[in-house]
Parts: C-alpha cells; sequence; structure tokens
C-alpha cells in the first residue's frame, strides 16, 4: 500500500508530495519545494528512491539539492528544462526578489520524455509530456492517480504569461492526454486541492 502524503512550502505554498511503501521504508518525492523543513523531518527514516520534477519553476524546485544531499537520490526532468535548474533566470527565481534567494540546482541526473514508464516503490509511474505552463512540463501517472504540476487544478488551469508558456499548448495537453484518462483519476496539481478528471471536464471554466 503506497502512502501518498502532501507538503505545502515555500512562499507560494507549492503542494510537494511524499510517495512511501510503509513495508519497505522507501519513497519517492515529486517537486520538493522551498523551505522544505517538514518533508524533510517525515523522510528521516526513509530511503528516497528518486525525486521526479513536473517543471522546473523555482517555487518546485528550491528543496531538490538539500534533499538530494541528505538522501543521495537522483532527480528526474524533462529535457527542454534541464538548463532552468542550473538558471535561476530561466526557473524564475530572479523575478521574485522579494524570496532573498536564487535558486540553483545541480544538473538532473535523468531525462523524462512522452510515454516513459519509470518503476519505484515496486510500481509503475507513466510519463505525459503535458506543455504549456512551460516547455518541459510532465505529469506522472500510477494507477488512477495523477501528479499534474502546475498543467491542471481543481477549477483552473497553470498560468501561460512566464517564459516559454503557451496556452494553446496548455489546453491541448489538457484535453488531448489529461482529459482521457478516466473520470475517477484523482489528481493532485502543484497547488491547491486535489480533484478529479471527471469533475474538472464537467466544471472547470478554462478547458
Amino acid at each position: 500500500m503506497i502512502n501518498i502524503e502532501t507538503f505545502v512550502l515555500g512562499p507560494v505554498s507549492t503542494n510537494a508530495y511524499l510517495l512511501s511503501d510503509p513495508e519497505t521504508k522507501k519513497g519517492i518525492i515529486i517537486d520538493p519545494g522551498m523551505n522544505p523543513k517538514s518533508l524533510i523531518k517525515k523522510i528521516a527514516d526513509l530511503e528516497i528512491e528518486a525525486i521526479l520534477l513536473t517543471h522546473a519553476h523555482f517555487d518546485h524546485i528550491g528543496g531538490v539539492d538539500e534533499i538530494r544531499k541528505l538522501k543521495k537520490c537522483p532527480v528526474y526532468i524533462h529535457d527542454l528544462e534541464a538548463d532552468w535548474l542550473m538558471n535561476p533566470k530561466k526557473n524564475g527565481s530572479t523575478r521574485w526578489p522579494e524570496l532573498g534567494v536564487l535558486i540553483e540546482t545541480e544538473p538532473a541526473e535523468y531525462a523524462l520524455d512522452e510515454g516513459q514508464t519509470l518503476e519505484f516503490l515496486g510500481i509503475q509511474f507513466k510519463v505525459f509530456h503535458t506543455p504549456g505552463h512551460s516547455p518541459g512540463s510532465v505529469s506522472f501517472l500510477y494507477d488512477k492517480h495523477l501528479f499534474s504540476g502546475d498543467v491542471l487544478f481543481k477549477l483552473s488551469v497553470g498560468r501561460t504569461d512566464l517564459p516559454g508558456g503557451d496556452n494553446n499548448e496548455l489546453l491541448d495537453s489538457i484535453q488531448d492526454k489529461l482529459f482521457l484518462l478516466e473520470d475517477d483519476t484523482i489528481v493532485y496539481p502543484g497547488h491547491g486541492g486535489k480533484t478529479t478528471i471527471g469533475f474538472e471536464k464537467e466544471n472547470n471554466p478554462y478547458v
């Protein structure tokens, strides 16, 4: 049985997700954001197999290096945003000087791409390339659990006014990929509360 826990981190309340198996004491982390103290405390006794990134905006990567060094685990990101990890201008941390910090990390160990299947915790994760919010945005699916990053939110969608954003691409990603999933698929977004594919198909005013 895989546990899914949400940690709301950093100045813009970014959702980081910890998926863990209490029997093997292994886990993976999706989008470790800034100020990850609560997450680090929770993983003290876990072996972290990987950090998966839905995209490389600063609020989703702020905790990457701290956790990677602590747990000696690899990082996965789409190639289109691989260099954003090392570039504060590209990852957006230069746009908000009030943060008081420029986010830079070491390069990722592995690249993600459309249709790829990853195996962690004894389960398979399917990778969807879902650009629009950013060019290298991806979503991760296992069973009926979808981690959508900043592509699809409850009753909303990701912003497209940042560098590399494209509203038409975003809507195509949602309609042609995510909305093809089963209606009872649970969506775990990068900000805000959970939803389902069926609810968003019926009620999301942006799609």
